[in-house]
Parts: C-alpha cells; sequence; structure tokens
C-alpha cells in the first residue's frame, strides 16, 4: 500500500527592493507623511490656479457695478413651492412694500426671474493668458446676467470676482519680492560667510544697519514719496522695490550662518586642499546644500509679504485703482459702521488667511521633510 508523501509548502518571503533612493525621492516620501504639509500643497496649486485663470474663473466681470452693498445671493434648488429644480439664483430685488420703520423698501428674493447656474457658461470678454480673447466662464448664470454669490461693495462690485482677480496681484507682488530677496540675500549671504575676514565683518555690519530700522514706519515714508498721479505700473513698481530692499537682510543673515556651518566639513576642506576654486567650492559643495534652507525660508516668507501687502494695501500704500488687490479691498472695511451693517465685504480676509495658512503648511511641511532632526 502506498501512502502519499507529505507536503511542505514554504512560506514565500517577499525581500524589499534594493538599491539606493535619491535624496529628492527620500523628502517625497517624507513629505507625503505630513497631513499639514499636502493640504498645503494642494491649497498652494488651487491659489496659483486662481490667479492664472481668474478670468476664467470669474463669474462676473469685476469692473462692473450695479445696486452697492448688495447682500450674498445663496444657490438654491428649489422653486418658490418647494419644487426640485436645476441650480439657481433668486436677486435680491426692492419690493413695492415699505418698511414701518425706516420707510425703505423691503428687500427679497425675486422668484419671477430666476438665475439658472451651469459649468462653462458665457460671460464677459477677457483674455486667457492675457493673449486669448475668450467669453467661457467656469461657473455662472445660463442666461450670462451677474450673480453675486458674495455680495457686492460700496460701489456695487462683485465682491468674489473682485477677490479671485485680486489674487493676481497679491501673489504676484509676494512672489516677486521673494525672488528678488532669495537671490539678494542668498548671494550675499553665502559670499560673506564664506570668504569671511574684513569682508562679511563689514557686510554684515552693513545687514545690522538694515535690521535696526522700523520697517513698518519706513514702508509707510517711502510709499509716500511717489506722487499720487504717478502710473499705477510705477507705483506698484516701487512698492516691490522697498519691499524687497528691507526685505534681503534676514535671509542673508540666515544663509550666511548655514554657510559658515557647511565651510567646516571635511568635503569642503577638502576641495580647499586640492585647490579648487571659491566659485567651484561655493556652487558645486556650498550652494546645494544651502538650497534645502533657502526653500523653506521662501514658502515661510511669502506669508508675511501677503499680510504686508494687505496692511499696506488697506492703508492706501499699496496699490492703487484699477488694479485690484485684497488690501486694496480692505480699504472698504475702515468704517465698523460699514462691518455691521454689511459683513460680507470682509470676505477678502478670508482669502488672506486661507493663503497665509497655505504657505505656512507647505513650509512646516518641508522643513520636517528636509530636516527631521
Amino acid at each position: 500500500m502506498l501512502v502519499p508523501a507529505e507536503t511542505t509548502i514554504e512560506p514565500t518571503v517577499k525581500t524589499a527592493p534594493t538599491g539606493s533612493e535619491s535624496y529628492q525621492a527620500l523628502v517625497w516620501r517624507r513629505f507625503r507623511r505630513s497631513f499639514t504639509g499636502m493640504l498645503g500643497l494642494v491649497l498652494v496649486c488651487v491659489l496659483l490656479i486662481m490667479a492664472v485663470f481668474a478670468g476664467f474663473l470669474a463669474p462676473v466681470d469685476p469692473m462692473l457695478s450695479e445696486d452697492s452693498f448688495m447682500p450674498p445671493e445663496s444657490i438654491s434648488i428649489h422653486d418658490q413651492e418647494g419644487n426640485l429644480v436645476m441650480p439657481r439664483v433668486y436677486p435680491i430685488v426692492d419690493s413695492e412694500k415699505l418698511d414701518p420703520i425706516t420707510f425703505q423698501p423691503i428687500s427679497g428674493p425675486d422668484y419671477e426671474n430666476p438665475r439658472v447656474l451651469g459649468f462653462f457658461v458665457t460671460g464677459f470678454e477677457y483674455k486667457l493668458f492675457g493673449i486669448i480673447p475668450s467669453t467661457v466662464h467656469f461657473f455662472g448664470s445660463t442666461d450670462g446676467k451677474p450673480v453675486h454669490f458674495l455680495g457686492t461693495d460700496k460701489l456695487g462690485r462683485d465682491i468674489l470676482s473682485r477677490a479671485i482677480y485680486g489674487s493676481r496681484i497679491s501673489l504676484m507682488i509676494a512672489l516677486t519680492v521673494v525672488t528678488i530677496v532669495t537671490a539678494i540675500g542668498t548671494t550675499v549671504g553665502m559670499v560673506s560667510g564664506y570668504l569671511g575676514g574684513a569682508f562679511d565683518t563689514w557686510t554684515q555690519r552693513f545687514v545690522e544697519l538694515v535690521l535696526a530700522f522700523p520697517q513698518l514706519p519706513l514702508y509707510l515714508a517711502l510709499t509716500s514719496l511717489i506722487p499720487v498721479t504717478a502710473p499705477t505700473n510705477v507705483f506698484l513698481g516701487f512698492v516691490i522695490v522697498v519691499m524687497s530692499a528691507l526685505g534681503w537682510a534676514q535671509m542673508s543673515r540666515e544663509v550666511r550662518g548655514k554657510t559658515l556651518a557647511l565651510a567646516r566639513i571635511e568635503y569642503v576642506k577638502a576641495a580647499i586642499a586640492i585647490g579648487a576654486t571659491d566659485r567651484r567650492i561655493i556652487f558645486q559643495h556650498i550652494f546645494p546644500n544651502v538650497m534645502s534652507h533657502v526653500i523653506v525660508a521662501v514658502t515661510l516668507n511669502i506669508p508675511t509679504i501677503v499680510l504686508l501687502e494687505s496692511f499696506l494695501g488697506f492703508l492706501g500704500f499699496a496699490v492703487k485703482p484699477p488694479l485690484i488687490s485684497w488690501g486694496l479691498m480692505l480699504q472698504d472695511t475702515a468704517n465698523y459702521s460699514v462691518i455691521g451693517s454689511y459683513p460680507w465685504i470682509l470676505a477678502p480676509v478670508g482669502f488672506v488667511l486661507v493663503t497665509v495658512f497655505a504657505f505656512n503648511a507647505l513650509g512646516d511641511g518641508l522643513r520636517d521633510a528636509i530636516d527631521p532632526y
């Protein structure tokens, strides 16, 4: 009688893939673990898309004026009888009835003339990327009539559309200033920290002199030198120059400290010993290692510039009409009685807060991913 042989099943062991992981892949793997970092990255991408495609995303012409301080119009999917219908907006109009106390016309939704909403509708004309004329908008009324999801300001202009267009100027100022500050601060910091000696001493005394000035009063004083009749582009350019001239010093100090630490590492000393030129050492050994710190500093400096532009715009020292920025829109909130009666004019504050949170979250995520210790 044959007895079947026992069969043994050997467990399969999965071996991890071999190979070295690049530094960029390691940083991305660490960054993906950060929820706030990924959320900040998504919000930053949304803000940049909003700025680039402002004309496509804005439902109303930002320069169109209607009734002042119109309240936000809510989206409804029911008609007056409660039946389910396509998404629509019932415009707020004045009725023939008068308020018994103020004797002003009572406002209410106009159920007789609804504005049906839809995607990829036809509206006001704009230029996509500043070149291609188009009238297609991502969202709005199907008949091309204006809808005000965040209400209107004191001149009857749509707040949502102006906030979308304002992201262009606010983010453009922030990105331009940060680019200039990073270029100047990184160059001065690396050269000063690497060369040392008398050059480093005098450079740091000048940096300390720049940092010693009270920045906010100096901003106001310098921007007030521009004539009121100056063109808007000249005023905008001068504001960028002033912000850049006063912002590079702190970046220079941080990069100099990083350079001093890198100059003591063995591979830098070895490069000096074999006779490598200063230019090669700076660009081949110091600059790549400094960039990780610079990238984080850039993402954390952008919210500061956005807040500064909003504050200066609120005071009237940043952007002049017809340009649109978040700070310029906040000038309508200078009167407390206006805020109490028309609270929706504070909507640009929400855009500023989201921008500040997005870049701060992105910077924190990058900092933890680049230097987890």
